[in-house]
């Protein structure tokens, strides 16, 4: 079986020090994770500029506006999706929210806002766990 290549990007948006986490809705057509919480974003469309696809993913899922600031993380993961192997790259972004109240799309029902150092406590996507540390042992070395 041929396994489709996609790139995603990520944001962790920092506000007051927490972070944005969105729980997935059972009525995601791409879902693989449901229940689970994820950070907004999401994949490229052929031709995207990475900055804007991150931009517009995140309007999309939050309504939220960011300033994208710099990269986390890299990762990968391979999940089936309608019977595909997919495998997605994402990159993950530190961002900073412009303001405003979270609206969330129809892809997810739920979010929080969470200390990054309580992540564990959450359910996460497992390949976000591994983020967060870098993310705290990074950029919060004292965290």
């Amino acid at each position: 079986m041929e396994t489709r290549l996609f790139v995603a990007t990520k944001a962790l948006i920092v506000r007051d020090g927490r972070i944005l986490i969105l729980r997935e809705s059972s009525t995601y057509t791409d879902g693989t994770n449901v229940a689970k919480f994820d950070l907004p974003g999401g994949r490229l469309t052929p031709g995207e500029a990475y900055n804007e696809a991150l931009m517009r993913e995140v309007r999309e899922e939050t309504g939220l506006s960011i300033s994208i600031g710099k990269p986390i993380a890299v990762g990968e993961w391979r999940p089936q999706v309608r019977g595909e192997s997919w495998q997605i790259v994402g990159i993950f972004f530190e961002c900073s929210d412009m303001g405003g109240e979270v609206v969330l799309g129809s892809d997810h029902d739920a979010y929080e806002w969470i200390d990054p150092t309580e992540h564990a406590a959450f359910p996460l996507i497992d390949n976000l766990h591994p983020v967060f540390e870098r993310y705290i042992s990074s950029f919060h070395p004292h965290a």
